[in-house]
């Protein structure tokens, strides 16, 4: 019997092996054989890949979290830096406006002379009755000048040194204003109180007093300019067998914002005090 070739039995062996992957391949077997074969290596190589990104991640992520916390401290940094901007051009917007409105309130009086003071100290008591300017003597302000601002008075300057002023508020229990009312068309005085209001006082009781009624300086007594708002007449008062009439008033000046003020430099105060007769003892 004659022997066959090894060439022939590796030609059918090849023949045999390509024919069951054939048939495997039709029948679908070979894909599942080759996924089973496959998977052991898809996840030794996600095990492998796992650890390498979390060494990465040792190595790295610290100096990410260091980045991301000093860009952070820089924004918020600049943050506050927009917000004290912000607030300062607000302040100067305010004080701004302020001193437009005097301005506009001493062009519409320009029979007087001005001198524009800061407001730098205040009364620390809960019931105002003085502040203190930047502006003294040395700049033209002397005792008994007038202060206004736009919305109305505010008091006189009672003491002075070279750079600073002291002012007297028609709030303080001692300060007296003679006054006129607009519509009942009589003369009045106004007065402070130890609590820092006003009353309405020495009015005639044949007058009509009528709540809202405007009250101005008269300008007599010596000691106000007139023609200055002071405020407006709120709750009269008439008790029996009173010898006057009174009520509250309502200040146009609000004394606890105020920032700026306007002094009245021409204006001389006039003491009338010894010219008026004392009763006799």
């Amino acid at each position: 019997m004659k022997k066959i070739p090894t060439r022939t039995w590796q030609r059918l062996a090849i023949a045999l092996v390509v024919g069951g992957v054939l048939v495997l391949a039709i029948s679908g077997m070979l894909g599942r054989i080759i996924g089973q074969a496959v998977n052991p290596l898809i996840g030794a190589q996600s095990w492998f890949s796992t650890r390498v990104n979390a060494v990465v991640e040792f190595f790295t992520v610290p100096r990410d979290v260091l980045t991301l916390r000093e860009q952070n401290a820089a924004l918020q940094n600049e943050v506050a830096r927009l917000q004290s901007e912000i607030l300062e051009l607000q302040q100067q917007l305010v004080e701004t406006d302020i001193l437009y409105a005097l301005l506009d309130f001493a062009r519409e009086k320009p029979e007087n002379t001005y001198v524009a003071a800061s407001v730098i100290g205040k009364d620390p008591s809960p019931f105002l009755n003085y502040i203190i300017l930047d502006h003294g003597s040395g700049d033209g302000v002397f005792k008994g000048m007038p202060v206004v601002t736009e919305q109305g008075l505010v008091g006189s300057i009672d003491a002075v040194t070279a750079s600073a002023a002291r002012v007297k508020l028609i709030t303080d229990q001692s300060s007296v204003v003679n006054v006129k009312l607009i519509k009942a068309k009589t003369e009045a005085q106004v007065k402070g109180s130890i609590t820092g209001d006003l009353s309405l006082e020495m009015v005639n009781p044949s007058v009509q007093i009528t709540e809202g009624d405007l009250v101005f300086t008269s300008g007599l007594g010596g000691s106000y300019p007139p023609e200055i708002f002071i405020g407006q007449v709120l709750s009269p008062q008439l008790k029996e067998n009173a010898l006057f009439q009174t009520a509250s008033i309502q200040p146009s000046v609000d004394f606890q914002t105020l920032r700026a003020v306007l002094i009245i430099t021409n204006f001389k105060p006039v003491d009338i005090a010894p010219l008026i007769p004392t009763p006799m003892q």
